[in-house]
C-alpha cells in the first residue's frame, strides 16, 4: 500500500463481500484484521477481493516489511543512477554554469524513459487501481504530474523545440522514491515492540522423553511435556514447576524489574528467562496458548485499530486528491490565460500535483497509536485498542478498589476470637470450606487448619457477603458480621467490631446457625500506593476509593494513600453506580480493579484498567491490562496518553499547515516543481519520524 487511501480500498474491497461482519485496515503496519461468517466466506475469497483490488496478500508482516523495504531501496537506486545527470545538470544551473550537451533533448529522453517507466511504473499502477476502486490515491497525483511533464517535453521534442522538463519528471519520482524508502524503513521502526516480543521466545527447548534429554525445535513442544531449563535460558513455553527453583526474570511480561523467586507447583511463562539455577516444568500452554502469544496479538490487534480523532484525518484524505487535482487544473488554466505561457502553466500545475500530500494526513494518527501502544507493552501496559490510549488522557476522576490494588492482595490472619467455648475445633470444617474460594480473604482463612478427607458440599458464594457450605454434615455460613447477624437472627458481641481497628478486615463463621469464631485479617499497603495516588491528584484527576470491605479499613487506607474520598460495603452493582455518580460529577471516569469482581464496573467505566498481579492476569479484562503490581503502571499509561496525543496533535498541525501553505504557493507559482517533490517526498518522513521520538518520551 502506497498511502492510507491504499488501505480504504483495501477496506472497500473486504467489505463488499457478502458475510464480512467487520474490517479495519492499516496503512501503517500493512495488517487487515476481518470478522466475517465462515460459513458463507473463506480466508481464499478475501484473499482474491484484495488481489482483485490490485494488493498483495502476505501472511509474515515482518517478512513484508524488510521485502518492501528491499525493493523501495532497488528502484529507489535504479532511479538514481538515471536521474544523477539531472542532478548534476541542475547544481550546474544552480551555480551559473552549465552542461550543454545535456540540454540534447534526444539524451534527456533517453535518460528519463527507464525511470518514468520503470521505476515509476509503481505509480501508474497504483494510479490505476485507486481509480478503479474509486479511492484515489498519491499514486494518481505523482502519476499525473511526472507524465504531464514527461509528456509536454516529448511533444517538444516531437514539434523541435527546445523546452523540456524530463528532469522535473525523472528527479521527482527519484525523490519521491527517496521519501517512501526512509518513510518504510520508519514504519518498520515502529512494529519495533512486536518484533521485540516476538524475539523472546527461543527456538528450541530441552525436552525430557523416554528419560532422555533432546533439544527439538520449540514449535514440536506438546501440552505434558517436561522441560528443563538451563541457567540463562528463556522458557520456550507456560507451564507449572515440577522439580527444582529459581529466579525468573518476568520484566518482559510485567514491566518490573526484580526476578520472581518460583518453585514447585508455581506457574511460570513462556519468554521469561531462567536468572539462577536449572528446573524443570511441565508444559500446560504452547504455541499459540502462551501468555506472549495472547500478548502479541493483543498489541498487534490494538495496533491495528483506529482511534476517534483519525477520523477528521480519513475525512479530509477521502476528497483531498479529487480536490487537488480540480485545484491543479484550475491553476493550469489561469496561469496560462494571465500569463500566455504554457511551461509555466504547466510548472505551477504539476508543482500543485507534487507538493500535496495526503500521505502525511494519513500517517499522523496512526504512526504516533502504534508507537505509543508499543511502548506500553514493553512497560507492561497493554492497551486493547486505539480509543483507550486517546480517551485516557481525558480522565478526570479515577476509582480504586482496594484490596489487591492499593494493597499486596495476600492477606493474612492478624487475630482470632472464639465466640463460643472451644470453637477453634471448627477450624478444620472452615478452612476446608475455604479452600475452594479464590477470594484472597478466602485462601488465607484457608491456611488456619490442615485439611484432610473433610467432604464440602453445598459450596455457594454469595457475592459481596461470605459463603456458604456444609461440611461434614454441619453447615457454615462464613463472611461479614452484618450478615452472619442477618443470617442467624443473633446479634454478634462488641469485641467482634472491636476488630476493626486498625484497618483490619473481619469475617465471622457460623456453625449450625450459631456464630463460633470471628477472624481479622490484614492487607498491607502497596509500598507505592501513596506516591502512585500523590501522582495522580498531581495530574489533576481526583481519586476514590471503591471497596466492598467495611468503613474502618476503608477509612484507614484513604488516609493512608491520601484519596479524595471513598464508599465501602459496596457490592458489585453498588460499585457500578458509584461509577456512574462519579462520571456525572466529574466526566470521564476510570475504574482501576482486579478485573474479576469488579467487572460491572470496570465494564461501565469510560476506561477500565485491570490490575494483576504479576503474570496472573486475565487478557479478556478490562480496556488497558496493567501486568506490573501496583498502581503506578496506571499514572504511566495516563502519561503515555498525554504524550501520544500531543504527537497525533503535532503532526496533524503540520500535515495540515503543510498542505494549507504548499498548495497555494505552489498555485501560485513560487515553487519549482522539483522543490514540491522533494517536499512532499520528506513530509511523510517528518511525521514517522516526530511519532518515533514517543520511544524517548520521559513518563
Amino acid at each position: 500500500m502506497s498511502c492510507v487511501r491504499c488501505s480504504a480500498a483495501v477496506e472497500n474491497a473486504i467489505s463488499s463481500l457478502d458475510g464480512v461482519v467487520s474490517v479495519s485496515v492499516s496503512y501503517t503496519n500493512g495488517r487487515a484484521e476481518v470478522g466475517f461468517d465462515s460459513e458463507r466466506l473463506s480466508l481464499k475469497d478475501i484473499e482474491r477481493a484484495i488481489k482483485k483490488a490490485g494488493y498483495e496478500v502476505l501472511l509474515d508482516a515482518n517478512a513484508a516489511r524488510k521485502r518492501e523495504f528491499r525493493r523501495n531501496i532497488f528502484f529507489f537506486c535504479f532511479s538514481l543512477f538515471f536521474s544523477l545527470p539531472f542532478f548534476i545538470m541542475m547544481g550546474f544551473m544552480l551555480a551559473g554554469r552549465h552542461i550543454s550537451f545535456m540540454h540534447n533533448g534526444l539524451l534527456q529522453l533517453i535518460f528519463a524513459l527507464p525511470v518514468q517507466f520503470v521505476a515509476g511504473w509503481r505509480f501508474y499502477r497504483g494510479a490505476y487501481h485507486s481509480l478503479k476502486n474509486k479511492s484515489p490515491s498519491m499514486d494518481l497525483l505523482v502519476a499525473l504530474g511526472t507524465s504531464a511533464s514527461f509528456a509536454y517535453s516529448v511533444y517538444s521534442l516531437i514539434i523541435g523545440g527546445d523546452t523540456f522538463y524530463f528532469e522535473s519528471s525523472a528527479m521527482i519520482i527519484t525523490l519521491v522514491l527517496l521519501g517512501k524508502t526512509l518513510e518504510s524503513r520508519a514504519k518498520s521502526k515502529t512494529g519495533e515492540a512486536i518484533e521485540a516480543l516476538m524475539d523472546l521466545a527461543p527456538k528450541t527447548a530441552c525436552v525430557i522423553r523416554d528419560g532422555e534429554a533432546r533439544e527439538i525445535p520449540a514449535s514440536e513442544i506438546v501440552k505434558g511435556d517436561i522441560i528443563l531449563v538451563r541457567a540463562g535460558e528463556a522458557l520456550a513455553a507456560d507451564g507449572i514447576v515440577t522439580e527444582g527453583n529459581a529466579h525468573i526474570d518476568e520484566s518482559m511480561l510485567t514491566g518490573e524489574s526484580l526476578p520472581v523467586f518460583k518453585q514447585s507447583g508455581e506457574k511460570v511463562f513462556g519468554g521469561t528467562v531462567n536468572r539462577s539455577t536449572p528446573f524443570y516444568f511441565r508444559a500446560e500452554g504452547v504455541g499459540s496458548e502462551t501468555l506472549l502469544a495472547g500478548i502479541i496479538r493483543t498489541v498487534e490487534k490494538a495496533q491495528g485499530s483506529k482511534a476517534q480523532i483519525q477520523n477528521t484525518a480519513d475525512k479530509v484524505s477521502a476528497v483531498f486528491v479529487p480536490a487537488v487535482t480540480v485545484i491543479s487544473l484550475i491553476t493550469f488554466i489561469c496561469t496560462a490565460l494571465i500569463t500566455k505561457s504554457i511551461s509555466d502553466a504547466l510548472d505551477n500545475a504539476v508543482a500543485v500535483l507534487v507538493i500535496a500530500c495526503p500521505c502525511s494526513l494519513g500517517l499522523a494518527t496512526p504512526t504516533a497509536l502504534t508507537v505509543g501502544i508499543g511502548r506500553g507493552a514493553s512497560m507492561g501496559i497493554l492497551i486493547k485498542n486505539a480509543d483507550s490510549l486517546e480517551q485516557a488522557c481525558k480522565i478526570k476522576a479515577i476509582a480504586l478498589d482496594k484490596t489487591g490494588t492499593l494493597t499486596e492482595g495476600k492477606p493474612s490472619v492478624t487475630e482470632i476470637i472464639e465466640l463460643t467455648a472451644g470453637a477453634k475445633e471448627f477450624l478444620p470444617y472452615i478452612a476446608a470450606a475455604e479452600a475452594i474460594s479464590e477470594h484472597p480473604i478466602g485462601e488465607a482463612i484457608a491456611t488456619l487448619s490442615t485439611v484432610r478427607g473433610i467432604e464440602v458440599s453445598d459450596y455457594e458464594t454469595v457475592v459481596g457477603r461470605g459463603i456458604r457450605a456444609c461440611a461434614d454434615g454441619n453447615s457454615l455460613i462464613i463472611g461479614k458480621p452484618e450478615w452472619v447477624e442477618e443470617e442467624t437472627k443473633e446479634k454478634l458481641d462488641s469485641s467482634v467490631y472491636e476488630l476493626y481497628r486498625g484497618g483490619n478486615t473481619v469475617t465471622v463463621a457460623a456453625v449450625n446457625k450459631k456464630a463460633v469464631l470471628a477472624i481479622a485479617i490484614s492487607d498491607k499497603l502497596r509500598e507505592d500506593s501513596a506516591a502512585s495516588v500523590s501522582r495522580l491528584k498531581a495530574m489533576g484527576i481526583k481519586v476514590f476509593i471503591l471497596t466492598g470491605d467495611n468503613a474502618q479499613s476503608a477509612q484507614s487506607v484513604c488516609d493512608s494513600v491520601g484519596a479524595c474520598g471513598f464508599r465501602a460495603g459496596l457490592l458489585p452493582e453498588d460499585k457500578l453506580k458509584e461509577i456512574e455518580k462519579l462520571k456525572s460529577d466529574y466526566g470521564i471516569t476510570a475504574m482501576v480493579g482486579d478485573g474479576i469482581n469488579d467487572s460491572p464496573a470496570l465494564a461501565f467505566a469510560d476506561i477500565g484498567f485491570a490490575v494483576g498481579s504479576g503474570t496472573d492476569i486475565a487478557l479478556e479484562s478490562g480496556d488497558i491490562v496493567l501486568a506490573g503490581s501496583g498502581i503506578n503502571s496506571v499514572a504511566d499509561a495516563i502519561a503515555l496518553s498525554r504524550a501520544a496525543m500531543r504527537k497525533i496533535k503535532q503532526n496533524l498541525f503540520w500535515a495540515f499547515f503543510y498542505n494549507t501553505v504548499g498548495i497555494p504557493l505552489a498555485a501560485l507559482g513560487l515553487l519549482n516543481p522539483i522543490i514540491a517533490g522533494a517536499a512532499m517526498a520528506f513530509s511523510s518522513v517528518s511525521v514517522v519520524t516526530n511519532s518515533l521520538l514517543l520511544k524517548r518520551v520521559r513518563l
